[in-house]
C-alpha cells in the first residue's frame, strides 16, 4: 500500500529506471501434448509452429500469441519428425507406427499414408514440396528382411497447382544393426535435390546420389551419433550439425570441410542459425534416463547462444525440466521455439536489448600484435 496524498489519487504512472529493457524475454508455454517432444519447426512465412512428440498427434500453433490452432489425427505411435512444404500447403510427419503421412495444412485432412516396414525416423520435402524423402529403421533380426530403407515419394505429375496422388519413386537399403552395421539417424535432402544425405550413429556422413544410390562421398563428422542437421536457409551453402559427443559443427556444403566447432558442456540434441545474426543456437542435456538424478542445474537443460564466427558462448536461456530435443528458430530471426523431454514448448520473441545487440568484434591478442610487428 503506498501512502503520500491527502486526496484522491486520479492518476499513476510507472517510469522504468535508466539503462533498463522496457520488455523482458518471458516465454509463452505451449502445452498440448502429454509426452516428450521430439520435433518443433516454423513454417517458411514464419506465422506457424508445427510441434511433434511421442504421443502420437502433430500440432499447429500461431507463432505470435502461441495459440494452438489444431492436430492433426493421428498416427498409431509416438511421432519423431516434422517438415512442413515451401508453400505451407502440406505437411509430414514420420512416426514410430510405421507410416509417413501427408497432411493439407489448412483443413488437417489425411492426403496420404506410406507403409514401411519399420518406424519411420526421418522425412523431408525437397524445394518443390512435390517430394518427400523418408527413413525407417529395421524391425526384426536379418532373416525377416526388414532392413533400414530410404526411400523417395513423389507426386504425380510433379508439376501445377493441383495436389496429385503419391507414389513409391524409388528406394534403397541401409545396412542392418543386427549385421553389425551403423544404424542411421537422419536423411536430408541435399540442394535442389541433387543427392541424399545420410547421417549415422558414429558421427559419420554420407552423401548418396538420388538416381543411382552411389556413395558419393563420406566424411567422419563427430566421434558419437550425430542428433541434429539444419541448413542455413534459404542459401544452404553451409551446413551445421549437433552430436552427442557435446560439440556442434559448422560445414562448408561444397567441400565439407569443417570450418567452425562449438564446444559445449553437455550432450548436444538439437541446433539452429539464426537468419539474421551470426549466431547459432545449441540445445541438449543430460540424457532422459539419468534425470531424476541430479539437479536441474547439474543437468544443463538451456538453451546456448554461440557466435557463429568466433565460437564464443555468449548467452543461456533456461527454462526446461528435461533435456532439449528440439530448437527452431523464426524466419525473421525474432523468435525461437525449444521442445523438451518435459513435454513443454517454451516459444520466446526476443527483447530489444538482443535485437539491436551489436556483434562485436574480440579484442586482438597482444601478442600477435607483437609478433606481426616483428617480422
Amino acid at each position: 500500500l503506498l501512502k503520500g496524498h491527502e486526496r484522491e489519487v486520479r492518476r499513476c504512472v510507472l517510469k522504468r529506471k535508466e539503462g533498463r529493457s522496457s520488455r523482458t524475454m518471458r516465454p509463452i508455454l505451449l502445452k498440448g501434448h502429454e509426452r516428450a517432444i521430439t520435433c518443433v519447426i516454423f513454417n517458411r512465412d514464419g506465422d506457424l509452429i508445427f510441434t511433434a512428440s511421442k504421443d502420437k498427434v502433430p500440432t499447429v500453433w500461431l507463432s505470435e500469441s502461441g495459440e494452438r490452432m489444431g492436430t492433426y489425427v493421428e498416427h498409431g505411435g509416438s511421432v519423431w519428425h516434422l517438415d512442413c512444404s515451401w508453400d505451407s500447403r502440406l505437411l509430414v510427419s514420420a512416426s514410430a507406427d510405421m507410416q509417413a503421412k501427408v497432411w493439407e495444412v489448412e483443413t488437417g485432412m489425411e492426403l496420404a499414408s506410406f507403409q514401411h516396414t519399420g518406424a519411420v525416423r526421418s522425412c523431408t520435402f525437397d524445394e518443390s514440396g512435390r517430394r518427400v524423402l523418408t527413413m525407417c529403421d529395421a524391425f526384426g533380426a536379418v532373416e525377416l528382411d526388414r532392413p533400414p530403407k530410404v526411400t523417395i515419394w513423389e507426386q504425380d505429375p510433379l508439376w501445377g497447382d493441383e495436389l496429385g496422388t503419391w507414389r513409391r519413386a524409388a528406394e534403397f537399403h541401409l545396412g542392418h544393426p543386427e549385421a553389425s552395421e551403423v544404424r542411421c539417424q537422419l536423411v536430408r535432402w541435399m540442394p535442389l535435390g541433387k543427392g541424399i544425405l545420410c547421417a549415422f550413429e558414429d558421427g559419420v556422413v554420407k552423401i548418396m546420389d538420388p538416381l543411382t544410390f552411389e556413395q558419393r562421398a563420406t566424411f567422419k563428422a563427430h566421434e558419437s551419433k550425430i542428433t541434429s542437421f539444419v541448413w542455413n536457409e534459404p542459401y544452404r551453402c553451409f551446413a551445421l550439425t549437433s552430436s552427442a559427443d557435446f560439440t556442434a559443427k559448422l560445414w562448408d556444403v561444397e567441400t565439407w570441410e569443417c570450418l567452425k566447432t562449438y564446444r559445449s558442456d553437455r550432450p548436444l540434441n538439437a541446433c539452429v542459425f539464426s537468419p539474421t545474426k551470426e549466431h547459432v543456437l545449441l540445445g541438449g542435456g543430460q540424457d532422459a534416463m539419468s534425470v531424476t538424478t541430479t539437479s536441474t542445474k547439474g543437468a544443463r537443460f538451456e538453451t546456448q547462444f554461440y557466435h557463429l564466427v568466433y565460437e564464443e558462448e555468449f548467452g543461456r536461456v533456461k527454462g526446461h525440466f528435461g533435456p532439449i530435443n528440439a530448437l527452431a528458430i523464426a524466419p525473421d530471426g525474432k523468435s525461437f521455439c525449444s521442445g523438451s523431454e518435459d513435454g513443454y514448448i517454451r516459444l520466446h520473441h526476443f527483447d530489444p536489448d538482443y535485437l539491436d545487440m551489436p556483434d562485436p568484434v574480440p579484442d586482438d591478442d597482444p601478442n600477435e600484435d607483437a609478433e606481426a610487428s616483428s617480422q
